[in-house]
């Protein structure tokens, strides 16, 4: 991983490791539901900034080199993407 993405995205996961144990402590306290809700939304949020990250890494490193490769390489990382691509339309 480039070195600034890898220490961002970890940052990213600590950030969200604690929001997640303050949603669980809302959900246990039952809180007002839409308090809850916003703490979910706002998760969710950080998970698609951690998301880009990782897909920025992986753009800069690995499909670079796919591409430069060319060939069954190429076409693997397009796979990639459009899977990824694919996956991140189908959120519910």
């Amino acid at each position: 991983m480039i070195e600034d993405i890898k220490k961002r995205a970890l940052h990213r996961t600590r950030i969200l490791e604690g929001q997640m144990r303050g949603l669980e402590k809302m959900i246990e306290n039952e809180d007002y539901c839409v308090d809850i809700i916003t703490l979910s939304l706002s998760i969710q949020k950080s998970l698609g900034s951690l998301n880009k990250l990782l897909v920025e890494n992986h753009l800069r490193t690995h499909v670079t080199h796919q591409f430069e490769a060319g060939g069954e390489e190429r076409d693997a990382a397009v796979a990639e993407l459009l899977k990824v691509f694919e996956l991140s339309n189908n959120r519910g």
